[in-house]
């Protein structure tokens, strides 16, 4: 399984991924850094409080990355979404270790980013909610390559299947490669994220 991949598998993905791009590959000569455990007396160096405080003065975008599988479509409202590279097309996203969806995306080895709108607040909100059923009313069909939800009336949609996986603290980083996407002509303003609320932006 992909997520279970150890840190000399991920280097070694990596390292492929650099050679097929022709990027130098000199890394892969340095020493490996010392791994440790956290003890107890030691501290974390900012207040979890004071570090989403700043944090949230950033926007972001806002998405809901769904998967399907024998279970049914499953999804989860993700913020942490970029664009990673253009050749080859990867992008990548941030979820918690503690998602009860990453496993069955994991599972799938497939993803569909759908990115929202200003009005889909609602909508953002009914995925972040845990156990619920989140795709209740919700209208989707299968991303043509993948099968996973693409859902009706986002402006946006990537589809993508899963190719590396690396630790970030609490969370982990999914790198995806796209297999299709596609945006409507006419998007409108993006739903965006700053200071735990939602919003949009006007030009100027």
């Amino acid at each position: 399984m992909l997520h279970m991949m150890g840190h000399a598998g991920m280097a070694a993905s990596a390292v492929r991924h650099l050679r097929a791009a022709g990027a130098p590959t000199a890394v892969e000569h340095l020493p490996r850094p010392a791994l440790r455990a956290v003890r107890e007396d030691e501290r974390a160096p900012v207040d979890p409080a004071e570090f989403r405080r700043v944090l949230g003065h950033f926007a972001s975008g806002v998405t809901l990355v769904t998967t399907a599988d024998d279970a049914g479509p499953t999804g989860f409202a993700c913020q942490s979404f970029a664009s990673l590279s253009l050749d080859p097309p990867l992008v990548a996203f941030m979820v918690a270790r503690t998602s009860t969806t990453w496993p069955r995306i994991a599972a799938a080895g497939t993803f569909c980013v759908n990115v929202l709108g200003a009005g889909q607040g609602p909508l953002c909100r009914a995925f972040a909610v845990s156990g619920a059923d989140k795709f209740a009313g919700v209208e989707w069909s299968p991303a043509p390559v993948t099968g996973a939800p693409r859902l009706a009336g986002v402006p946006a949609w990537i589809d993508c299947a899963v190719t590396t996986v690396h630790t970030g603290g609490d969370h982990l980083i999914v790198v995806g490669r796209v297999e299709a996407l596609g945006a409507v002509e006419e998007g409108g303003e993006p739903l965006l994220f700053h200071r735990g609320r939602f919003g949009g932006f006007s030009g100027g």
